[in-house]
């Protein structure tokens, strides 16, 4: 079900550089979190959170944080964590938050106009949806949905 909505360049521009972060770069100005709005039949950016914008705070709670109890959105999260297999690693979650007590339009906004964010996500190597905090709203549970072996969710 198509919604009509289209996504705005700019978010096409911050997937591309949330994907290609070049080891000499400065890691302070790396993206880590983007939220994403529907807006005048646009998918927008809210709100961008660098490395710089973080430092000294815990990253997941920040996450976390961004989630409005009535509120929909979608997340690009840069997400870091360690593995048993491997010390570290850095992955790129999509997320879509329709919260259980946000408005019924809103929701079926965001759930129709979805398909239309995927197809510009190519990089996106986990997709969620979480209508609830229970659903992935800890660490441990949030980790498990990053695979097998997580150990540490966004650890410095």
């Amino acid at each position: 079900m198509a919604s009509g909505v289209q996504v705005h360049d700019d978010v096409k521009t911050i997937m591309d550089e949330m994907k290609v972060v070049k080891a000499d770069s400065d890691q302070n100005e790396r993206i880590r979190l983007v939220v994403l709005e529907i807006k005048d039949g646009f998918i927008v950016i809210e709100k961008v959170l660098q490395e710089k914008d973080l430092a000294n705070q815990d990253v997941f709670k920040q996450f976390l944080s961004l989630l409005e109890p009535s509120r929909c959105c979608y997340i690009l999260y840069d997400c870091h964590f360690e593995t048993k297999e491997s010390s570290r690693k850095e992955e790129l979650v999509f997320m879509m938050w329709a919260p259980e007590t946000g408005h019924i339009k809103e929701k079926m906004r965001y759930a129709s106009s979805k398909d239309s964010l995927k197809k510009i996500l190519t990089g996106i190597k986990h997709e969620l949806q979480m209508n609830d905090l229970s659903d992935y709203g800890t660490r441990q549970s949030f980790g498990e949905r990053m695979g097998k072996g997580v150990v540490r969710l966004e650890v410095t």
